[in-house]
């Protein structure tokens, strides 16, 4: 049906329903979504219900206040297929009359032309809309125009961390750890697609059916995948990691209980000595988060490069250097991968080189970083524990196609990566570095390390995992280093500490 079909259509509807003397027009019911039973719209001022607990195996809902902040933002919460045309035939007079005018950042101007243009429309198709929901009609628009439509109210709200669109028609959200159903939806697989278009453009790329996977970011480093059809089956799918509005630092990570005065003591003088640190973690626990914080405690004199995919990492120094990797274009051209961002930042003078994550060969030009004069560098990778970071470390060196024996391999890790700095997401939610590990030498050909720092899980509280942070009394072999560099460390800071009583655990 095309856009005049449906103006018609609600036309047609609101004189029915005016000459019906008394009688009452039903509207049609919602299309379903593809995962249930069609759905009718709600009758018109349904009493107030309380709300009812979820089933046993359904995903809890978000609260309550979410559903009607959603509902002025324009998210197809109760949308009726009245309001729904209406959008529909603004949002089009207003792209035909002003697209060349519109001015993202005038939001003023945009505001005046939809509320002329939606006065227009009530008065040339009859349309009856109360002033909330004109309001609702309003703000919708804003949101489409110059937003990401009904995703703004999710990325307003700053309890939620994650934003997982599954469909047009299911959105979970990750709140405080816990992933929620959200009652926020799209119209329409149109509507998410313009949202997905806005948000990869806005960074030089692209997603069609040629290339149908996309990692963007949004304006404040939130981090962004896409994934379209035909390879999402159910329609485009988008997760959005949120970033914190307020940078995070040291003292954050002792409000979570994420580490210790201790441990935030330790990794400051390692990173203020210039040893080379490696975060390791599982997808969604925290790296990127601890990144930041870690290079909190270099030195403002010293210039840094960081290097990424998709730029995330938001140093507060002011000598930094941000580079960005590059996809290739329409005719498969002009890719720029991290590896080669990794070669070209050695000819910059940097005193320290940062890689965002490690995923494929640029981990050996990395360790080559380090062993060349550019200690203190730092990176992440994914793995579940030192030891596995040791190996998948050895995966990717050879990944980047140099025909190295392992022994080769080994002696560059050895002499390059210091220490291993675990993140972990406990279940129920909470993010705790969980190791910091020493990287000591090789032994019969292995790597070996010694845990100096560790977090011991001692049970369940409401679902979640508690326990405490000790050290484990062995005290680091670069300890001598760091002193000569002018970071001196206490011996008690290396001393286990007992398990506390049952309460103080977390």
């Amino acid at each position: 049906m095309g856009l005049l079909d449906r103006v018609n259509q609600a036309n047609l509807q609101q004189r029915q329903g005016g000459s019906a003397a008394g009688a009452t027009v039903a509207a049609p019911p919602v299309a379903p979504s593809g995962n249930g039973p069609t759905i009718a719209p709600p009758p018109p001022a349904p009493p107030p219900k309380a709300p009812e607990p979820p089933k046993a195996g359904e995903p809890p809902k978000a609260p309550g206040g979410l559903t009607e902040r959603a509902a002025t933002s324009g998210g197809a919460i109760g949308v009726t297929p009245q309001f729904a045309a209406a959008k529909t035939a603004v949002h089009a007079k207003l792209l035909e009359q002003y697209a060349n005018k519109i001015d993202v950042t005038d939001r003023e101007f945009v505001r005046e032309k939809i509320v002329e243009l939606t006065d227009e429309y009530v008065r040339s198709s009859g349309l009856t809309l109360t002033r909330p929901d004109k309001e609702r009609l309003i703000e919708s628009l804003m949101d489409d125009i110059l937003g990401l439509g009904p995703l703004e109210v999710l990325l307003n709200d700053r309890e939620i961390t994650e934003i997982m669109i599954n469909h047009p028609k299911q959105i979970y959200i990750e709140r405080k750890g816990v992933p929620m159903l959200s009652e926020v939806t799209f119209e329409n697989d149109k509507q998410l697609m313009r949202v997905i278009d806005r948000v990869v453009s806005s960074v030089g790329r692209r997603v069609d059916e040629s290339s149908p996977m996309a990692d963007a970011r949004l304006k404040d480093g939130s981090r962004v995948n896409v994934i379209i059809p035909p390879l999402a089956l159910k329609g485009p799918c988008m997760t959005i990691r949120k970033f914190s509005k307020e940078k995070m630092g040291p003292a954050d990570l002792l409000k979570f209980k994420s580490s210790t005065p201790a441990m935030n003591q330790f990794m400051e003088a390692a990173v203020r000595a210039r040893l080379n640190l490696l975060v390791s973690g599982g997808t969604g626990s925290g790296k990127t988060t601890l990144l930041n914080i870690l290079s909190s405690f270099i030195p403002v004199e010293e210039r840094i490069i960081t290097c990424e995919d998709a730029a995330e990492l938001q140093l507060q120094q002011d000598h930094v250097i941000t580079l960005e990797s590059r996809p290739a274009n329409v005719e498969g051209k002009g890719a720029v991968p991290i590896r080669e961002l990794v070669k070209n930042c050695l000819r910059m003078r940097p005193d320290r080189i940062i890689v965002g994550e490690c995923r494929g060969g640029e981990a050996l030009d990395m360790l080559q970083a380090m062993n060349t004069g550019h200690e203190g560098s730092m990176s992440t990778l994914h793995a579940n524990s030192p030891r596995e970071a040791i190996g998948r470390l050895e995966t990717l060196v050879l990944m980047a196609g140099a025909d190295l024996p392992s022994r080769a391999i080994r002696d560059q890790m050895a002499s390059a990566v210091h220490y291993i700095v675990q993140q972990q997401r406990l279940r129920g939610g909470p993010r705790k570095i969980v190791s910091i590990a020493e990287v000591t030498g090789i032994e019969n050909g292995e790597l070996t390390y010694e845990e100096i720092f560790v977090f011991k899980q001692t049970g369940l509280r409401d679902g979640k995992a508690v326990g405490y942070h000790t050290a484990t009394g062995i005290k680091p072999i670069r300890l001598e280093h760091m002193r000569s560099m002018g970071e001196e460390l206490p011996d008690e800071l290396f001393e286990p500490n007992k398990e506390p009583r049952e309460e103080d655990l977390y």
